[in-house]
């Protein structure tokens, strides 16, 4: 069964997310990486001098190497989730429900999958949600309370769509910079739909240099669905096309505007690259049709470097 189609039948974010994480790992050792944060946090390589008392006989006898387990307290990681619940999320839908490959549930899995991986790993993980301000923010902890709370409310961006809700990431990432503790490491999962005109773009960063001034890490994981918004990929007949954060319409045929389109947009995604390069911001381009676990890694090599 392919990642996306467990996606299609699961709506259980926290299952799916245990699901799409285990396959990942055992991918993950399959591949060149193999050894990369073996075992995550349960243990690492013992040191010549360390206490024996720490060694794990089991997985020598297995690996017929020496590791060391290891404990809450040697894992310092702090990490904020930050996710875009704003309505343009929520496409592409069908009779008002996101379909199965909407940003959004692009966006919930994906956190929940950082939250399993942050589990497994012992680091405390908190959850911040923002459309036109912060709906709603947890800083971050590592007990179990913490992690039912996270998927509750992840579960309930699924199961309860919001309509004409517009987003102000600027202003929301503002907020947040100011909620969380100095020196974490701060997720974005977002459209970054409200930068499609130049001082959008500069408002946006100069939340984000709030987030880097005060020591955080930043990852931005631009979601979209490639072939409908970045390649306008629709067949050539009349459409009408709906803004889903103010509910307005326009009928038009979709090759009237295709080549303006795709030049806007290559534009803006191109500024984009070039500001977070320029602020040294982690920047990840995520397609909705291309499946959640392609995006792990990066949040793994980013985490490895801040241990």
């Amino acid at each position: 069964m392919t990642q996306q189609s467990i996606i299609s039948e699961s709506s259980n974010i926290e299952l799916l997310a245990k699901q799409v994480v285990e396959g990942f790992i055992i991918g993950l050792h399959k591949s060149p990486f193999h050894g990369f944060s073996v075992e995550f946090a349960e243990h690492r390589l013992y040191n010549t001098g360390e206490p024996i008392k720490n060694i794990d006989w089991k997985v020598f006898g297995r690996t017929d190497k020496l590791f060391s387990k290891k404990y809450e307290e040697e894992t310092n990681l702090r990490c904020q989730l930050i996710v875009d619940c704003s309505s343009s999320m929520y496409f592409p839908q069908t009779n008002g429900k996101p379909d199965a490959n909407s940003k959004i549930k692009f966006a919930v899995v994906a956190a929940a999958c950082f939250q399993q991986l942050m589990k497994k790993q012992r680091d405390a993980v908190g959850l911040s949600l923002f459309s036109n301000d912060v709906s709603f923010h947890a800083d971050a902890k590592s007990s179990s309370i913490q992690h039912q709370l996270i998927n509750a409310e992840l579960q309930k961006l699924i199961d309860n769509p919001i309509e004409n809700k517009t987003s102000n990431t600027a202003l929301a990432l503002h907020q947040i910079a100011e909620s969380i503790h100095r020196r974490s490491l701060t997720i974005i999962l977002s459209d970054m739909m409200d930068n499609m005109s130049s001082k959008g773009l500069d408002d946006i960063f100069a939340a984000l240099q709030h987030l880097k001034y005060n020591k955080h890490e930043v990852i931005v994981f631009d979601i979209a669905d490639k072939k409908q918004e970045l390649d306008f990929d629709f067949e050539n007949r009349p459409y009408e096309f709906i803004d889903l954060e103010t509910g307005e319409k326009i009928k038009l045929q979709s090759e009237e505007i295709k080549q303006h389109y795709i030049s806007q947009m290559k534009k803006t995604k191109h500024d984009l690259k070039l500001k977070c390069a320029q602020y040294k911001i982690d920047l990840i381009e995520a397609d909705v049709n291309e499946g959640v676990q392609k995006i792990l890694m990066p949040y793994l090599l980013k985490r490895q470097k801040m241990i």
